[in-house]
Order: structure tokens, then C-alpha cells, then sequence
């Protein structure tokens, strides 16, 4: 498993780098945020690990449209209001600096331990129509066409949608379903990632047979009636 870490200073990278090791981590350094998030689809990776300064909520709502990986932020400063709105950017754990290495290794493997909300292993394969998914291979199938591989957050959109067919979901149960935390304010993230879904099972992702947008309501798997 891989963790981005993402630290100006030299001795504190040096310290963070041994503390992922500790975790069981392979690590993958980058000294830029942006730039990371540049590479995060050609280098994904199970964890984020963010010490840097500057205005970061930008940046963690991005990755968040990328990844449901646990994401922790070492800031510089106890400031409640900026831990808050990091927070509700996307981050997990906000800590700040000085802390303690050895409790940072325990707060990370509990991110870990807890990081997948749809586990992909041991889940049955599930059929609607013509639509099939293969949890353990995040391969989805609609008859007639090629077979699609899905990214880790297309399938928990997906078979979040498949498993609660017949309801409508509304976009910030499906953040906390899919992404693993609970924020309000992200229906631009779950279009985004409803779109890419539709562009993969799709015949006319334009006019959708199967991931349906329930106006003024949320996102719904097959035919809803919206008054029931």
C-alpha cells in the first residue's frame, strides 16, 4: 500500500517518512500539493499526508473528487476555524504541530483500519437488468457491451446506487457513503463523479437508463417514480 507525503521541511519529511514506514506504508514524495494531485491518476495512492503551508481547501476538495483515501494535514497552528474548515474540505485528521510521532503511527493505522467504507472483497456479484458487477474486480457489464473497469470511487457510487435501488439518495448520503465522511455542500463532487460513472455504463450517458438524476432530490439506480 502507498502513501503520497507531501512536506516542505527537510527534517519533518525526514521524521514523516519514518513514521509511514512504521505504518507499513511504501511512500511516494512529493514537495507540492498541486502537483500531486497533477500525478494522483498515474500514482494513486491509499493515504495522503500533508504537511505544507498555505490555503489548502482548494486542493483537498480536488483530491476528493479523485480519491477516498484518509487524507492528514499538519498545520503550523491550533486555529480552531481553519482546523473546521479543513475538515470539511475533505481532510480526516487535522493535527498541529508539535505531535507526537509515536500517537501519529496509532492515528494512521486506524485511518487505515477504517479507510474502506465499501469493501470490494468478499461482496457478491451483483445483476439489475442488463447491468452486472463484479465487486472483486470493480468490472461492470452491460449485455451487448465491452466490459468496464471501474476506479474505487466509481464503484462505491455504483454499487451504493445498486444496493439501494429504488431510493433516491441524496447527494451528501452519498459522500458520506461513497467518499467516508459526512459534509454538506458537495453536490459538484458527486456530479462530477455521477458523470464519469454514466460514461462508463452508459449507452447515452446524456439520456441515462440506469443512474438517474431525481430533480431537487438526489441520484437513484433505475426507473423511480420521485411522488412514491
Amino acid at each position: 500500500m502507498n502513501a503520497i507525503l507531501v512536506a516542505e521541511d527537510a527534517d519533518e519529511r525526514a521524521l514523516l517518512t519514518a513514521v509511514l514506514q512504521r505504518v507499513g506504508l511504501s511512500i511516494l514524495l512529493d514537495g507540492d500539493f498541486d502537483h500531486a494531485l497533477r500525478e494522483w491518476p498515474g500514482r494513486p495512492a491509499d493515504l495522503a499526508l500533508v504537511a505544507t503551508g498555505g490555503e489548502l481547501t482548494g486542493a483537498l476538495r480536488r483530491l476528493r473528487g479523485l480519491s477516498a483515501a484518509p487524507v492528514v494535514v499538519l498545520t503550523d497552528g491550533g486555529d480552531e476555524a481553519e482546523q473546521v474548515r479543513l475538515l470539511e474540505a475533505g481532510a480526516d485528521l487535522v493535527l498541529a504541530r508539535p505531535y507526537s510521532s509515536r500517537l501519529l503511527v496509532a492515528q494512521l493505522r486506524a485511518l487505515m483500519r477504517r479507510s474502506s467504507r465499501v469493501p470490494s472483497i468478499g461482496l457478491p456479484s451483483m445483476r439489475v437488468g442488463n447491468l452486472s458487477l463484479d465487486p472483486a474486480t470493480r468490472v461492470v457489464t452491460v449485455t451487448g457491451g465491452p466490459q468496464q473497469r471501474l476506479t474505487q470511487l466509481e464503484f462505491r457510487l455504483l454499487y451504493t446506487l445498486m444496493l439501494h435501488r429504488g431510493q433516491i439518495l441524496p447527494p451528501d448520503a452519498i459522500v458520506e457513503q461513497v467518499w467516508g465522511y459526512t459534509a454538506e455542500g458537495n453536490r459538484d463532487l458527486v456530479r462530477s463523479l455521477v458523470n464519469r460513472l454514466r460514461a462508463k455504463v452508459e449507452v447515452e450517458p446524456r439520456h441515462p437508463h440506469y443512474i438517474l438524476t431525481i430533480p431537487g432530490a438526489g441520484y437513484a439506480f433505475g426507473v423511480v417514480d420521485p411522488e412514491a
